[in-house]
């Protein structure tokens, strides 16, 4: 506790909200017009009420070619107008031919190939938090909170309203922000940093009502100014978002029925701070994971499906602390239930999922740019049963006992560019497990004029149990770059002790490692040629162990990425690796002395990807790998293209092929419980056992929405992984002096054939502003790995996979939003 006090002082000598405009010297401003009778939200801008708002013109180029102006044939108007209970926006988008306009239907916070219209509110004015509310030329909404400048989290979601019309001459959009999905000051007399933005396909264009420089600075610390809200009154930010939902689960031995009833709660406990609160909480319709063959030696890592876990987390995924699927998640099982089992006893049950009771965040910023973040959940004891076969009596036994997760966030923003941030997560488990705290002071602090900055990070942990003896861990990152004009680059420092470990709440997937890393790149900041932007870089590392500082091995990488006039997209890479020591594929420990030698790399890679505004686009991407004195090879491939049918109809096909030969892995250590198993294997006991293998992957997937309306669609996520990996006959045990590999007469097979195979089907209804009806069905095949033989095609896979049990899943989930606003009107 002395050491977050000490930090905490940091705070007290930040300087607090800066005006400082330095970038933005020549920004616009508007006078907002108060109306007494608000305009019609129905996209026909003829209301009484819009004569009387200034109008916001003459855009500025931001991309391809900043700061050109706009075409006298695309002009726009804007006009904004407030009353008591939101602000109102308009916008007249001139273009030659509206016919032509890109319009695709999407479903919600997709863009899709059309053109936008997109209001930038920061009602703080700090240059680094923003509001976007976005509406496509097919009246698709799509809303984002931006933080620190630079980070979009489309996964917030805000209740408003929009329409548009496509004209003769023109295409128009009218929106209504009420206040409750604002946060803002209780002032008399306000002034909001606000943007608009529009996008012009056919022209591969975007223009801004203030100019910004995309040559320095973050595009957010360029808003224009909106004077004079007057007598605005932050209303009572309260909403409920009920649910129910019911689930038919199948397989081929049973069918199971299931329902819940639980809520959703958002409360403005000020006129800046959040509560968000999840009672009773459903994850039945979320998407799919991932899932590949893992064969090495870290966890996979999968993305939050989870949209508690994904809307308004900017403050609690700082420093890369916080990896939400810890919640749960797997259990723990830190006493191993399956050692403890006596010769009689067989486990009948073994839940293999957490249960989450309930979980709330309290997020928010002041007006003098402190943030405040804290996060909450709680999850249910998980048993294990065990039969004893002799009575037929049974026992339980924890394997995850009743835990609480916990975050706390203080983030101060200065200057419009530079934050300081203290985070703490904590983990408490209910008992003799494991409990677990971090802490991290982090620093992002740019000059003001936005030239160069300093980043990084100090970070502690600290883990006791009584299996092993409490330790402490720490971990350091810190750079110094340059970030404005055509160069810019960076170089810095990082280390990870042996003792530093997040991962009861974060991700990490190897410490004790220390490294010098860097960049260097060319980048164009206005068309030139054919290219409308293009980039050269460098990258670099040089890596140790930070106990007891071995030499690792360096990498080096050159990489080109750019985009024609006419919209391809293409790039590449070269990827060189020096010769390494691998201390982690031997499962040893880093700090054992034991490693891998692995060869000298080098890699060759190219992407490219067509026009999206065209019905028929590809992307695609190729890679091969060569390996200096070592016989293995990888090389693979990736061709996905799409087709747009129609405004409302297209598909996306993906197929990934990745084959690597004679592989050198990690296969299995020879102990005591081996060889007395099998007694021929006691020449070899404590050896560590590497084989070579052949791996081939291939993963298909398949993406599509037809879409009834904006407000109405159904989609389609299909994907089908297959990794088969045969081992060849002649194993090695590993020499623990050199990291090279020894022939042995070990004997196994330990060919791998798996599979994961899910397909989603989802209908989808907003019957009212923030309201859903959702009907979602699953067909998934996931079999545990099994041996294969090394020949096998991929017809005899599919006839293997589906003989394995399917499982059929279908629910119905109904959401309505309530506003207490609304509620205490009509009450």
């Amino acid at each position: 506790m002395h050491r977050i006090a000490l930090l905490s002082l940091v705070f007290l000598i930040i300087p607090h909200k800066s005006s400082s405009q330095s970038l933005n010297s020549n920004r616009k401003k508007l006078e907002a017009v108060r109306t007494t009778t608000p305009p019609k939200i129905d996209g026909v801008i003829d209301d009484e009420a819009w004569k009387s708002a200034e109008i916001a013109k003459d855009f500025v180029m931001m991309r391809p070619n900043n700061g050109e102006a706009e075409k006298d044939t695309h002009k726009t108007e804007v006009r904004l107008l407030y009353d008591n209970e939101a602000i109102y926006i308009s916008a007249v988008m001139f273009t030659p031919d509206p016919t032509k306009i890109p319009a695709e239907f999407t479903n919600r916070d997709n863009f899709g190939n059309s053109d936008f219209f997109m209001a930038m509110i920061n009602p703080n004015d700090d240059g680094q938090n923003s509001s976007m509310f976005i509406v496509t030329a097919s009246g698709v909404q799509i809303d984002s909170k931006v933080s620190n400048g630079n980070n979009e989290d489309y996964n917030w979601s805000a209740v408003w309203s929009s329409e548009i019309k496509i004209n003769d001459t023109n295409w128009t959009v009218e929106m209504k922000i009420p206040y409750r999905a604002l946060r803002f000051s209780n002032e008399n007399v306000q002034s909001w940093g606000m943007n608009f933005h529009r996008e012009t396909r056919n022209l591969n264009a975007r223009y801004t009502w203030n100019h910004i420089d995309n040559t320095i600075g973050k595009w957010t610390q360029y808003d224009g100014l909106v004077e004079n809200f007057k007598n605005i009154k932050p209303p009572t930010r309260l909403s409920f978002y009920p649910y129910a939902s019911g689930t038919v689960t199948s397989t081929k031995n049973e069918t199971n029925a299931d329902w819940s009833v639980g809520m959703d709660i958002k409360y403005g406990i000020t006129e800046n701070f959040t509560l968000d609160a999840t009672l009773i909480p459903d994850f039945g319709q979320t998407a799919f994971d991932n899932v590949s063959l893992n064969l090495g030696p870290f966890e996979q890592q999968f993305s939050e499906q989870r949209q508690f876990f994904t809307e308004g987390t900017e403050l609690f995924t700082k420093g890369r602390l916080f990896y939400s699927r810890r919640i749960g998640s797997r259990p723990i099982d830190q006493f191993n239930v399956s050692s403890q089992l006596k010769s009689n006893e067989e486990i009948t049950d073994k839940p293999n999922k957490v249960d989450m009771l309930n979980a709330i965040k309290i997020s928010g910023r002041t007006k003098n740019g402190l943030g405040i973040g804290f996060f909450n959940a709680i999850t249910d004891k998980t048993e294990a049963t065990i039969l004893n076969k002799n009575t037929q009596e049974t026992r339980k036994v924890v394997t995850n006992p009743f835990s609480n997760y916990n975050i706390l966030v203080l983030d101060q923003q200065f200057n419009q560019n530079s934050a300081i941030t203290l985070i703490n997560t904590n983990v408490t488990r209910d008992g003799r497990f494991r409990d677990a705290n971090v802490t991290g002071l982090l620093w992002h602090v740019e000059d003001k004029k936005s030239r160069y900055n300093i980043d990084g990070s100090f970070k502690m942990s600290a883990i006791s149990d009584d299996i092993n003896s409490p330790n402490n861990g720490y971990a350091f990152d810190t750079s110094i770059g340059k970030q404005s004009g055509n160069w810019i680059g960076e170089i810095g420092y990082q280390f990870e002790n042996k003792d530093y470990n997040p991962n009861d709440m974060g991700i990490l997937f190897s410490n004790n490692e220390q490294g010098i890393y860097g960049f260097a790149r060319y980048r164009i900041l206005q068309p030139k040629g054919m290219f409308n932007s293009y980039n050269i870089s460098m990258y670099y590392n040089v890596n140790f162990l930070h106990t007891p500082g071995t030499y690792t091995g360096s990498s080096v990488r050159l990489s080109f990425g750019s985009q024609t006039r006419k919209r391809f997209g293409f790039g590449g890479n070269i990827n060189y690796n020096t010769v390494g020591k691998n201390f982690f594929e031997p499962r040893e420990g880093s700090t054992s002395g034991i490693y891998f030698k692995t060869p000298m790399r080098l890699n060759l890679n190219h992407w490219g990807s067509t026009d999206y505004r065209k019905k028929f686009a590809v992307d695609y991407s190729w890679y091969y790998t060569f390996f200096k004195d070592n016989p293995k090879e990888s090389y693979g491939f990736r061709f996905s293209p799409r087709y747009r049918f129609s405004n409302q109809f297209s598909l996306i096909y993906g197929i990934r092929y990745n084959k690597t030969n004679r592989e050198q892995g990690y296969v299995t250590k020879i102990d005591a419980d081996n060889v007395s198993s099998d007694p021929a294997l006691a020449p070899l006991l404590d050896e560590i056992i590497f084989g070579e293998r052949d791996w081939t992957t291939y993963d298909n997937s398949l993406t599509g929405k037809y879409s009834f309306s904006t407000k109405s669609a159904l989609s389609l996520t299909f994907r089908h992984n297959w990794s088969k990996v045969p081992y060849h006959d002649q194993y090695y045990s590993l020499n623990k002096n050199d990291g090279t590999l020894i022939t042995n007469n070990y004997k196994s097979n330990n060919d791998k054939n798996f599979n994961s195979w899910n397909l989603d089907l989802n209908y989808v209804w907003q019957f009212a502003p923030g309201s859903q009806l959702i009907a979602f069905y699953r067909n998934s095949i996931n079999p545990d790995n099994d041996f294969a033989p090394a020949d096998i095609d991929f017809s005899d896979n599919i006839n293997r996979l589906f003989k394995e049990d399917m499982q059929h899943t279908f629910s119905l989930r109904l959401v309505y939003f309530i506003d207490y606003n609304n509620l205490k009107n009509i009450l």
